[in-house]
């Protein structure tokens, strides 16, 4: 499956970003999918994963509350809406998938990655 982010940019203190991510290939639905982060400096960390049905979700601690995951299985799209955005949001978002239905907080489980998109949040 062929992955394409975006959706990122500059952004204020606070302010909102929506993320997509199209997906062309096979069945969409049979993918967990996640977003993906990594700051400079520091290692790629899971934000945000969803199940292949989109029933099941995961969110880290550090975006709890302020980012919702979704998906659109008849647009092979998962987005990753995000408000309350801080400075240390800013990274480099990616969106990834595994050869199954299931989500995983393990960035190694993900085997299909997307270019990524930078998200910089301005104090």
């Amino acid at each position: 499956v062929q992955l394409q982010a975006s959706g990122g940019g500059l952004v204020q203190a606070g302010g909102s970003l929506r993320l997509s991510c199209a997906a062309s290939g096979r069945t969409f639905s049979n993918y967990g999918m996640g977003w993906l982060r990594q700051a400079p400096g520091k290692e790629r960390e899971v934000v945000a994963a969803i199940s292949g049905s989109g029933r099941g979700t995961y969110y880290a601690d550090s975006v709890e509350g302020r980012v919702t995951i979704s998906r659109d299985n008849a647009k092979n799209t998962v987005y990753l809406q995000m408000n309350s955005l801080k400075p240390e949001d800013t990274a480099v978002y990616y969106c990834a998938g595994r050869s199954t239905v299931f989500l995983s907080v393990r960035p190694n489980e993900y085997a299909y990655w997307g270019q990524g998109t930078q998200v910089t949040v301005s104090s």
